[in-house]
């Protein structure tokens, strides 16, 4: 009898953790889709929460923090039980954070930085990410000559970036930075980008010794606009951050100017993400039994020429 009470209270207990799984409903916002990075984080945590048997709500906010911030009041109006948000506000969003961990619903972040009310976020660290790609890009150059900067100011992953850059360049003043864009809009970006670096290009035509890209989508569009005009590989080294299809095609291509990327593990971001969740809002867990600060760190790697056939698909 004793053993029978047991086994049915152990059956309760896996039926209901297993209706308690199965039920949780989980929001995922991404904030630009049009960026390649924010679509594969937010659809890979879509697909792992899927993949677990849950409801996930996936949200792209188009680049516009009005829009973003919408969602994100949506989806704690709807009460869903967590909320995992890639390359998202948290300085910007503060009150809806805030008032997603008055309701306990638990918020984690993706590539975003951390904030007052986030649990944690997940992410590469972005001053060893910057320091890599400066330094690769100098070695290129041999630590010298002329560098045009492409950079994006509203994230906090790529500002990171800039100013490991520009502690890089004050170290080593043989390298001078001739020409910067500082990309200003998020929702038309690829032609903000594309007008101002082929203006940058034609005023220092001839002079330019090597490109810093803050991330992979502007590099594409400095490729293009400098093998529009006949550049070859070498003759200008181009080196970005993220990782992706694309960017290892294009080292991988003879014709393509550029020649490295710091790759950042978006998918693998993505599954600790969801794996948090289980924890976090399944199992009931302290985020602490994650993160025991504020990050979440994964590593990011350096691809290039020597290295590129294992990440070609």
């Amino acid at each position: 009898m004793q053993l029978r009470k047991l086994l049915v209270s152990v059956s309760l207990t896996l039926a209901l953790s297993s209706l308690s799984a199965a039920a949780l409903e989980l929001g995922v916002i991404g904030f630009q889709f049009s960026s390649e990075t924010h679509a594969r984080c937010a659809n890979a945590v879509a697909a792992g929460a899927k993949a677990k048997g849950w409801t996930a709500t996936l949200l792209n906010s188009e680049g516009a923090l009005p829009k973003h911030v919408e969602q994100f009041e949506t989806l704690i109006s709807k009460k869903v039980d967590a909320i995992v948000i890639c390359m998202g506000k948290p300085v910007e969003a503060d009150a809806q954070f805030k008032a997603a961990k008055e309701k306990g619903i638990p918020v984690i972040t993706v590539m975003s930085g951390a904030g007052p009310h986030t649990l944690f976020d997940i992410q590469s660290n972005e001053y060893k990410v910057g320091a890599d790609a400066a330094l690769y890009l100098l070695g290129q150059m041999g630590y010298t000559g002329n560098l045009l900067s492409v950079r994006f100011e509203g994230n906090l992953a790529t500002r990171v970036r800039g100013k490991v850059l520009d502690a890089t360049l004050s170290e080593n003043t043989a390298v001078k930075e001739i020409a910067k864009h500082a990309m200003a809009r998020t929702q038309s970006w690829r032609d903000d980008v594309r007008a101002g670096v082929q203006a940058l290009l034609l005023q220092n035509q001839g002079k330019v010794g090597g490109i810093w890209a803050s991330f992979d989508g502007q590099a594409y569009i400095v490729d293009d606009l400098l093998r529009a005009q006949g550049v070859k590989k070498g003759q200008i080294p181009l080196v970005s951050v993220d990782g992706g299809a694309e960017t290892y095609r294009r080292i991988a291509d003879p014709e393509s100017l550029l020649i490295a990327t710091v790759a950042i593990p978006f998918e693998d971001m993505a599954a600790k993400a969801v794996d948090a969740v289980d924890t976090i809002a399944v199992k009931k867990q302290p985020a602490s039994a994650v993160a025991t600060g504020p990050y979440l760190f994964t590593d990011a790697i350096i691809v290039d020429a020597s290295n590129v056939k294992q990440f070609l698909k």
